[in-house]
């Protein structure tokens, strides 16, 4: 049965804070609420973590997974990018876009996409996602939480827990929006976009 946090979205209680994040480091999965929607997320070295993340959303393994840092300087740590990108994605950052790009060895290699060797990275603007992820001190593995069969993600953490109670071990209640990311694809320097969501599509068309 998931554990449950009712945590303000302003004003983050550090005890809930610290119990979801030792749950996390417990190999853990989680259901958060970010600026986007909600996600799914586990730490990096959790792969039993993964895995149910991939059997909730029945994900092949084409799939981007995301790593939602707290601050560029983490991001740096995880992609490679170019002086070209570093201004675009800085100058959109914090905010609901997912950049894709190439992957250091500092990505374990079961989250890269097979052929391109890319993942996908964001920072959010959400008090509660940046609170949790600095407690961590390091990116959370993510997927945007949509189930098969459904068109929208779910935007309730109380419907959350009725749904995965079985599958996930905690549910954060709190302020989400209700659109998944904008994806930007920079693997190739050239910004592509795979998906139109929360984040403003213009300044990459």
């Amino acid at each position: 049965m998931a554990r449950y946090f009712d945590i303000h979205p302003e004003n983050p209680q550090r005890r809930s804070i610290g119990q979801v994040v030792d749950l996390l480091r417990e190999d853990g999965l989680i259901a958060y609420p970010t600026d986007s929607c909600y996600a799914l997320g586990c730490q990096l070295g959790n792969r039993d973590g993964i895995d149910r993340i991939r059997t909730i959303r029945q994900l092949d393994d084409r799939h981007h997974f995301t790593l939602v840092c707290e601050n560029f300087a983490q991001l740096g740590q995880f992609v490679h990018i170019s002086n070209a990108v570093f201004r675009s994605i800085k100058a959109a950052t914090p905010g609901s876009y997912t950049f894709i790009l190439p992957a250091t060895k500092e990505v374990p290699r079961r989250l890269l996409h097979p052929k391109k060797k890319t993942v996908g990275v964001r920072i959010p603007d959400h008090v509660v996602t940046q609170a949790l992820v600095s407690e961590l001190g390091e990116p959370l593995v993510s997927s945007t939480l949509l189930l098969p069969g459904h068109e929208d993600p779910m935007t309730q953490g109380w419907e959350i827990k009725e749904e995965l109670d079985n599958q996930i071990d905690a549910v954060i209640e709190g302020e989400a929006g209700t659109e998944p990311t904008t994806v930007v694809d920079f693997s190739e320097d050239v910004p592509e976009l795979v998906r139109v969501g929360a984040g403003d599509p213009t300044p990459f068309e």
